[in-house]
């Protein structure tokens, strides 16, 4: 049983249909609210399949631009007097904002006129993006807006203990942590494909190096083909196949970098489930997440997961018994850690079998309640009189 019932607007750029950790992220957040008996507003910029929908009290959508070198994501458009008008209308209990672009920026400060409570989310590092698209130069000033936005809401969920840390560190106040779930029903050991494997050119001894994600520059890729080809040297007696599952602005220069992968391109749902299990060992070099969902997917898969230590990986792997770690930024350890786990099958086996065992444990069902319990805090914690942001520490105004 929940609490009060609360009315909550949820403002995201990206939200489902669409597919990335943002929007996963917050689908199983609102169902698990709906679920528990909350009502939910989302508001978004408009989608592929939104012609001829228009706002009301559970969707509020506006115009979107879109976002330089990611295709099909956006920019949610300013509309401040949009949202004013809609929540004096219809007032909610607290906002979760999360995204901080134009739409995020215009919902806070509505909500700040409004005297609404609100809790923001750190889903994103831009401010580690801008130096793969060109914007390097300007990353300590995305790095203040970023700590600006932030420090005017009541408290700032991050997704691991390690980003915490870093946000800390560079003058993030009122930080709590709610981690991500998995779906170990869907992502499954069981729903391995013998038949997939063949169109692989595996057999049932054989090793699928698998990769999901969207492939895009600040994903480290490079290493991807460059670790596969070096365990393909130290592992002659196996046969290797590297599996790449999804798509991005890179996939196009991928190809041509790694004639002997497998692309399957983008998959969703149970097709997505059966590309995961039907892999062995996972590959995920990025440096660059907040989390990582894919590392929980391919853990609930089955599969022994090789990643750096930090994120998702160094919050859910204990290396060498239910994946591996390298070091981050050290390219030599991430592939000694990959090498290692293909040096004895049964060691494999173990780890595997360790990783599935891990995952079923990391429902989404704790995640939402955990987020429901930060949802009805701030509401108690707005006091009258006062603005979000106003709780802790001094504001620190731009």
């Amino acid at each position: 049983m929940t609490s009060t019932p609360l009315r909550i607007a949820l403002i995201s750029e990206t939200f489902p249909p669409e597919i990335n950790g943002v929007a996963n992220t917050l689908g199983r957040l609102s169902a698990g609210l709906l679920r528990l008996g909350h009502q939910i507003q989302v508001v978004r910029p408009r989608q592929q399949g939104d012609e001829g929908s228009h706002s009301d009290s559970a969707l509020v959508l506006t115009r979107g631009w879109p976002l330089p070198g990611y295709p099909g994501l956006q920019w949610g458009q300013s509309c401040l007097h949009k949202l004013l008008r809609h929540w004096k209308r219809a007032r909610p209990d607290v906002l979760y904002i999360a995204t901080e672009g134009p739409l995020g920026l215009a919902a806070l400060r509505a909500a700040r006129r409004l005297r609404i409570p609100v809790i923001s989310g750190f889903h994103t590092n831009f401010q580690q993006y801008s130096a793969h698209y060109g914007f390097g130069p300007l990353m300590r000033l995305v790095t203040l807006y970023l700590r600006w936005f932030h420090n005017r809401t009541q408290q700032t969920l991050v997704p691991s203990a390690s980003q915490s840390v870093e946000l800390q560190r560079r003058g993030f106040e009122r930080l709590a942590q709610l981690s991500r779930g998995v779906d170990s029903q869907l992502f499954n050991p069981a729903r391995r494909d013998e038949a997939l494997r063949r169109e692989w050119g595996l057999g049932q001894r054989d090793i699928a190096v698998l990769h999901v994600g969207r492939l895009a520059a600040e994903k480290n890729l490079s290493l991807l083909g460059s670790s596969f080809r070096a365990l393909c040297a130290a592992h002659p007696q196996l046969k290797l196949r590297l599996v790449i599952v999804g798509d991005g602005p890179q996939r196009a220069r991928l190809q041509k970098e790694l004639p002997e992968a497998q692309f399957c391109g983008l998959q969703r749902g149970e097709e997505l489930a059966r590309h995961y299990a039907s892999g062995d060992l996972f590959l995920f070099p990025s440096l660059s997440e907040t989390f990582g969902n894919v590392v929980l997917e391919a853990l609930a898969s089955g599969l022994a997961v090789v990643a750096f230590d930090q994120a998702a990986a160094g919050q859910h792997i204990r290396h060498g018994h239910n994946g591996v770690l390298g070091v981050p930024g050290e390219e030599q350890s991430f592939f000694e850690a990959a090498s290692w786990l293909l040096g004895d099958p049964e060691r494999l086996r173990r780890v595997r079998l360790n990783a599935r065992h891990h995952a079923i444990h990391q429902a989404w069902d704790t995640v939402v309640e955990r987020f429901e319990g930060y949802l009805q805090e701030a509401c108690r914690a707005a006091l009258p009189g006062k603005n979000p942001g106003d709780l802790g520490q001094p504001e620190v105004h731009k």
